[in-house]
């Protein structure tokens, strides 16, 4: 069995780390005690990610929170995504509101950040109007 690749935080990767891990663990290392275990897995995570796990119990947690922590950036990720592709265009600036609020759930935005994706994403003539009132 070849040994798995080295995980280096990617969080499309996470999901074939996991998998491949528990199945080598399973294969190759079922009579290894359990800290050593995680000190091989640990040993083929490149960054800072190592000194987060190493508090972790058992391999099946270990494994379980690393797939939970990069699921939960990658959904991050797509929300920020969405939030950078929203436009207001032709809909009522309610309608525009409700969308905005509903796609910024989620993305890891708030305060300052939030409002300037919200204005940039406003429509253009609204925009105006508002630098206007100001002026």
């Amino acid at each position: 069995m070849v040994k798995p690749q080295v995980f280096d935080g990617t969080s499309s990767k996470v999901l074939g780390f996991v998998i491949a891990y528990r199945l080598y663990v399973k294969m190759r290392l079922r009579e290894v005690v359990l800290e050593e275990q995680i000190q091989w897995i640990l040993s083929y995570i490149q960054g800072r990610l190592v000194d987060i796990w190493k508090e972790n119990v058992s391999v099946g947690e270990f494994l379980a929170e690393i797939k939970k922590e990069f699921e939960r950036r990658d959904k991050e990720s797509i929300k920020v995504a969405k939030l950078k592709k929203i436009e207001q265009g032709e809909r009522t600036m309610k309608e525009f509101v409700q969308d905005f609020k509903r796609v910024s759930r989620g993305s890891g935005y708030e305060g300052c950040p939030l409002i300037e994706e919200f204005k940039r994403w406003m429509n253009t003539t609204i925009k105006r109007r508002l630098i206007e009132v100001e002026n």
